[in-house]
């Protein structure tokens, strides 16, 4: 395994709550750079922006900031600083990427993260005063190049967060190992951990879904951008359909060939390494699941043009994407946040918007569109627990706490996203403009 992080200048170093090693983690195990007065502006508007929310601030040498609550209010959730001026350095330096690294180098914990992190997201735009926006250049960074998603970026964005372990995933995935949103029926009323039947069947609903909306049947050529580690080419195999599923990452590579192998499917499944970009042919049925948001917007035609060239006469294509509302997605395209640093490089997740728009250009139109998104929230916080769960086992993979914090607050702040609305995830049926198909 390994961590492939972007290097930086070295501050004076420093020892942090949680130890990081400075090879893997540089912006962890070092304070950054920052001047005393954008130190000082970040805890003002901090400070000013907390005050307005429903949260508990609660510091281990000041009272507490925000609503001024004294004693346990279990409705309030608390967010504590154990290193508020380390807290405050890293956010007048970079943001919301210091909120996250201070985060990951221990500075600050909740009682319950996931609340914590809902509040922040329903209040995004509300933040930084408005008379202040003009100044959002000085505190956000532009994208590095070299995340772009060109056919070599591209596959190194795959691989440096597929490529982690298959061994990680199969901890907090279920025994399908599927990475995207399940569908429940009914969701759960009280937050329990379903046990791996019911999950697995959960995500079973899903991916049924997506290949009723797919057309999928017996003699069926699929097409399935973005392999996972296979459950959904085995299931379409078991309809009878012919799958040509295809991915960039290595690791999910060997592992859905051995599970097409072991569901006795590999005279009807063929997974293969190819980009979207380059693969021919034309298919009754395109599949493709929470794939999109790794294509970039840069790249977005090319994406919609290969799905338009791929489709045989009559055929369908069946979507699961991630969505966020227009004006946040624009803001995010230009941003380089701490998912597309940490977790997601090269990363975007359209607007439905956006979606419509590059479906119409490359001469498709979308003929179907549900939102499951209090079922993604669901889905992560259900990953989120069995991850939690796991400590030991991450640990003796070769992931260190620092790694352990990253992966909970990747987990938690994307639950958080859907459970405020700020994101959603929609099943999407496209088909030709010239095609008489409907759903």
């Amino acid at each position: 395994m390994t961590l492939r992080l972007p290097p930086t200048a070295p501050p004076a170093a420093r020892t942090g709550h949680i130890p990081a090693d400075p090879d893997h983690w540089p912006d962890i195990a070092r304070l950054p750079r920052a001047s005393a007065v954008r130190t000082a502006v970040a805890r003002r508007l901090v400070e000013r922006a907390f005050a307005r929310l429903p949260l508990r601030i609660r510091t281990v040498r000041a009272t507490p900031l925000g609503h001024q609550r004294t004693g346990h209010d279990s409705s309030v959730p608390t967010l504590t600083l154990h290193d508020p001026d380390a807290f405050h350095r890293r956010i007048g330096a970079d943001g919301l990427i210091g909120f996250g690294e201070s985060y990951m180098a221990g500075e600050w914990d909740a009682d319950d993260l996931v609340d914590v992190l809902t509040v922040l997201a329903r209040h995004v735009d509300d933040l930084v005063p408005a008379t202040l926006h003009r100044f959002r250049g000085a505190w956000v960074r532009r994208r590095p190049r070299a995340d772009r998603n060109t056919p070599d970026g591209a596959r190194e964005n795959i691989h440096r967060h597929y490529d982690l372990s298959n061994e990680l995933f199969a901890l907090f995935l279920d025994p399908g190992l599927s990475y995207s949103s399940a569908v429940f029926d009914p969701l759960p009323a009280e937050p329990v951990l379903l046990p791996d039947a019911e999950f697995t069947a959960a995500q079973h609903r899903k991916i049924d879904r997506l290949l009723d909306l797919a057309g999928t049947g017996p003699g069926t050529e699929l097409l399935e951008i973005g392999t996972g580690w296979g459950e959904l080419a085995i299931r379409a195999a078991a309809r009878g359909a012919r799958v040509r599923t295809i991915t960039l990452s290595e690791e999910q590579l060997a592992l859905a060939r051995r599970r097409v192998a072991q569901a006795g499917v590999a005279d009807r499944v063929t997974v293969e390494p190819a980009d979207y970009r380059h693969v021919r042919g034309r298919y009754d049925a395109v599949v493709s699941v929470e794939m999109i948001e790794a294509v970039g917007a840069e790249f977005w035609p090319d994406y919609f043009a290969a799905l338009r060239r791929l489709l045989a006469p009559g055929g369908r294509v069946a979507l699961q994407a991630i969505t966020m509302p227009h004006d946040r997605m624009l803001t995010t395209a230009r941003t380089h946040t701490w998912i597309s640093k940490y977790v997601f490089p090269g990363g975007l997740i359209p607007s439905p918007e956006a979606i419509a728009r590059e479906s119409t250009a490359a001469g498709l139109r979308v003929t179907h569109d549900t939102g499951y998104g209090d079922h993604y929230a669901e889905t992560l916080r259900q990953w989120r627990t069995r991850f939690l769960r796991e400590e030991t086992a991450v640990d003796a993979l070769g992931f260190d706490p620092v790694f352990r914090r990253m992966w909970e607050f990747y987990l938690a702040y994307s639950e958080a996203g859907f459970r405020a609305q700020y994101l959603d995830v929609r099943q999407l049926q496209l088909t030709a403009d010239d095609s008489e198909a409907t759903r």
